[in-house]
């Protein structure tokens, strides 16, 4: 099946679209203080890394990075094979009373975002729990949105979203697939 693709972000455009939502995540939060990202494995674990690295260069203070893994969270569990692979979750800090800012790549229906949730609250209570998108295409089931977003692209269903990374996990551009 050929698809077409368009570049929706080149890497000026993800670098511009990363440093905006660092700025709008600091303006939100008056700064860094009990800040922590937590990005969704895989796509929005790498972007987390890279907003915190622009985080720090705009207020010079390290914000704790974790990621979440989703697997066992996810409301279609039961329709999918009994092997899908699950990641690891890695949240070496505490949540309780933090400001979490869940990062994502593309935000769709919206049920990975609730399966984000759900697994966070595992891991303590946060404060409050801000969602970051490189990019929003519409076509929610549930009652989420994006406080934090790089680009809102309207999509038809059959059309497709692809956030590409290089071998060192940095964005390198957001194509548009379709069919």
């Amino acid at each position: 099946m050929n698809r077409e693709t368009t570049v929706i972000l080149d890497g000026v455009g993800v670098t511009r679209a990363l440093t905006r939502i660092a700025h709008e995540v600091l303006e939100r939060n008056k700064g860094v203080s009990d800040l922590v990202l937590v990005g969704i494995r895989t796509g929005g674990d790498y972007l987390a890394f890279e907003l915190a690295s622009r985080l720090e260069e705009i207020e010079g203070v390290t914000v704790p990075v974790g990621s979440v893994d989703i697997t066992l969270y996810r409301d279609d569990i039961k329709s999918q094979s009994a092997h899908l692979p699950v990641g690891k979750t890695e949240i070496p800090f505490s949540l309780e009373g933090k400001n979490v800012v869940l990062v994502d790549d593309v935000l769709f229906t919206g049920r990975t975002i609730r399966a984000a949730m759900d697994a966070m609250m595992d891991h303590g209570r946060p404060q409050c729990i801000q969602l970051a998108v490189l990019i929003d295409r519409g076509h929610r089931e549930l009652p989420i949105r994006a406080d934090f977003v790089g680009r809102n692209v309207p999509t038809s269903s059959k059309e497709n979203i692809l956030v590409k990374f290089d071998e060192a996990n940095h964005p390198i551009e957001v194509v548009l697939e379709k069919p």
